[in-house]
């Protein structure tokens, strides 16, 4: 069994999609990050810094936080959605990277200043370099169905972000290849059914079967 620690944010959303699409059975923990549960005691014991996601495995005991080591992790357990070539793995994890490095951070700062009056320097900043992100991503989909060749964690990793963008007002009419990929991915059932489990279960404890996130 996992033990899930997630929350209503393109990383928490990131968990839970890759628990449905693996099928492994997983106990999700909504924790309530605008009330600060997040620096709670008990969750720093389980990561010190203060942030979600985290698991852990109850088959093993080990406790995982930063969504790209929790996204290989569950992989290499799964035995899915990450290349044993070593060709190929080494193209996922580059975009993993690039999402976690780039595509993140810099949607992150975007959203901040979008929230913020009288800083229009820095908004502008920001939405220039996610739009050049977007530009990257599309321009690598132009020839290929999913960002490193197969489905892998690299694309789990960058959808909860690519559909944040359009919530706070981006838009992908410009990069038509991204766009594609975009409604290809969020049509799947576990995508469908990972991002309703951060807001379906706020507060509380939800418990999923291999059988019903299969």
């Amino acid at each position: 069994m996992i033990e899930a620690y997630t929350a209503h944010t393109p990383n928490g959303r990131k968990l839970a999609i890759m628990l449905e699409e693996t099928g492994l059975p997983y106990r999700a923990r909504i924790l309530d990050i605008a009330q600060g549960e997040q620096h709670a005691a008990w969750f720093r014991r389980l990561n010190p810094n203060g942030k979600i996601p985290v698991i852990q495995d109850t088959d093993t005991g080990r406790v995982v936080w930063e969504s790209g080591p929790i996204l290989i992790y569950l992989a290499e357990k799964a035995g899915r959605l990450l290349p044993a070539d070593p060709a190929a793995r080494l193209d996922v994890l580059q975009w993993l990277f690039f999402q976690a490095g780039s595509l993140g951070p810099m949607s992150g700062q975007f959203n901040h200043f979008r929230l913020r009056e009288g800083e229009p320097h820095a908004l502008a900043r920001y939405r220039t370099e996610v739009l050049r992100l977007l530009g990257v991503l599309d321009g690598a989909l132009q020839e290929q169905t999913y960002i490193a060749g197969t489905y892998s964690i690299a694309d789990i990793a960058l959808l909860p972000w690519i559909r944040a963008l359009q919530k706070w007002g981006l838009t992908l009419d410009d990069f038509s290849h991204l766009h594609q990929w975009y409604a290809r991915l969020a049509a799947r059932p576990a995508v469908v059914h990972g991002f309703a489990v951060p807001t379906s279960s706020q507060g509380e404890t939800a418990t999923i079967t291999t059988g019903e996130n299969a």
